[in-house]
């Protein structure tokens, strides 16, 4: 499935067997995407589309391993998916190319829904549709509108109130096949007086030719609801990451971000928290780890509306071999948002001198009684500290990483714990190991 057209998003919509809206939305997103040209900011993309595979469907979704192809099962195995589903999780759900291809739900509550987006919109069509494309528009750039037109497995989460899950759910995206683009759609919903830990893996082998990761999220935090949104994306470094992820948080709730970025050739992701409900609060915790070969482009958007609002933003930027790992983010406080206080903090090392780091804020602040802070600080590791490590006994290589682990260390302590200890191996370099 090459040639993007109308054809082939007809062509995807009957074999989902989708209602005739759907098949309209598709098809005015596909539209729009011809019309809007790619981003004005951050690295230049240079996708062919004409060789883009748009949508491969390998199996129908299991919910016991045995009955997955054996091939398949490997590859998770392989990445920790089966044995992290079976030790840590209350939930799993886990992509292969372009459907959902395993899904396994472990919790009583009958009211908690947690499924493919695509069996939600069968299985629940009025709550679908209510909250689907409603807080990521179709419109917004070129890659929600791709996103709109052939959008396909994701996650769909609904919380009743009064809920908390003892351990957190997961979604594990895997790009295995060449020059595949992966287009999931996720929508979550958590009720007042709820508490959702949800923890979302990505990767993909390494081809000579690009895919495309172009995901969607949105994120609905109602009353005093809690959502912890935990990601590490591990994509090779020939696919081309831009996704778009928004929540929108109601009065005293809370919205938390964790988010590393360790591989793709581009990253463009921005988490951001509209704070609509007094004393809402948002936070996002980010580190990008840009090598050769790799352009990250990453932050985070807080956008201020109720009253006593907070947000707090920290960013950990780490480029090395001539990678460019930029921050690049929002923070407003509009006129409403009275007594609101927003902190941002960017922090980069670069670890030679042929790789680069640029801190890119938008700060706005509308009224006279909010505050917002904002620190930047760029490093590189010094020798007085290498000097004094080698004293200790340590080679050099053992020496720089610990100091880059002690500067993410407020990032790793927010991960979920299997994936804090994972974190370790990928950072030491074993990008082969699983998340």
């Amino acid at each position: 499935m090459n040639e993007l057209n109308e054809e082939l998003v007809r062509k995807i919509s009957n074999l989902k067997g989708e209602p005739e809206w759907m098949l309209n939305f598709r098809l005015k997103s596909l539209d729009t995407f011809f019309k809007l040209d790619n981003p004005n900011f951050g690295p230049k993309i240079e996708l062919d589309f004409s060789k883009i595979n748009y949508y491969k469907k390998v199996s129908d979704v299991k919910d016991n391993w045995d009955n997955v192809d054996k091939n398949i099962k490997k590859t998770f195995t392989d990445l920790g998916v089966i044995e992290a589903e079976e030790k840590y999780l209350c939930g799993v759900s886990n992509q292969y190319e372009s459907e959902v291809i395993y899904h396994k739900n472990k919790f009583d509550n009958e009211k908690i829904i947690f499924m493919s987006t695509d069996d939600a919109l069968k299985k629940y069509p009025d709550l679908f549709k209510e909250y689907f494309n409603n807080l990521v528009k179709y419109d917004e750039n070129k890659y929600t509108a791709l996103n709109g037109a052939l959008w396909s497995g994701g996650t769909f989460i609904y919380i009743p109130p009064h809920t908390k899950l003892d351990r957190p759910l997961q979604s594990y995206f895997r790009i295995n096949s060449v020059s595949l683009g992966q287009f999931e759609r996720t929508i979550i919903i958590v009720d007042e007086y709820s508490e959702l830990s949800y923890i979302e893996g990505c990767t993909a082998p390494t081809y000579s030719l690009n895919s495309l990761h172009a995901g969607v999220v949105e994120i609905y935090v109602k009353n005093h609801a809690v959502c912890k949104y935990s990601t590490i994306q591990n994509w090779s470094t020939d696919v081309y990451n831009l996704v778009t992820k928004r929540a929108i948080v109601d009065e005293a709730g809370r919205m938390e971000w964790v988010d590393g970025n360790l591989g793709s050739k581009i990253t463009m992701k921005y988490p951001s928290c509209i704070l609509k409900g007094d004393y809402s609060m948002g936070n996002s915790i980010s580190i990008a780890y840009a090598k050769k070969g790799q352009y990250l482009d990453a932050g985070a958007k807080m956008i201020h509306i109720g009253k006593n609002t907070k947000s707090n933003i920290i960013s950990k930027s780490i480029a090395e071999n001539g990678g460019v790992s930029n921050y690049r983010g929002t923070t407003k406080i509009t006129s409403s948002a009275i007594n609101s206080k927003a902190n941002v903090k960017c922090d980069t090392i670069i670890l030679d001198d042929i790789s680069k780091s640029d801190t890119i804020p938008k700060n706005i602040v509308l009224n006279d009684s909010s505050e917002l802070e904002h620190e930047a600080s760029v490093s590189k590791i010094s020798k007085e500290k290498m000097f004094y490590l080698n004293s200790k006994g340590l080679d050099e290589d053992t020496a720089k990483k610990m100091i880059i682990m002690g500067f993410i260390d407020e990032f790793k302590n927010e991960l979920p714990m299997e994936y804090a200890v994972e974190l370790n191996r990928l950072m030491n370099g074993n990008v082969s190991c699983k998340i």
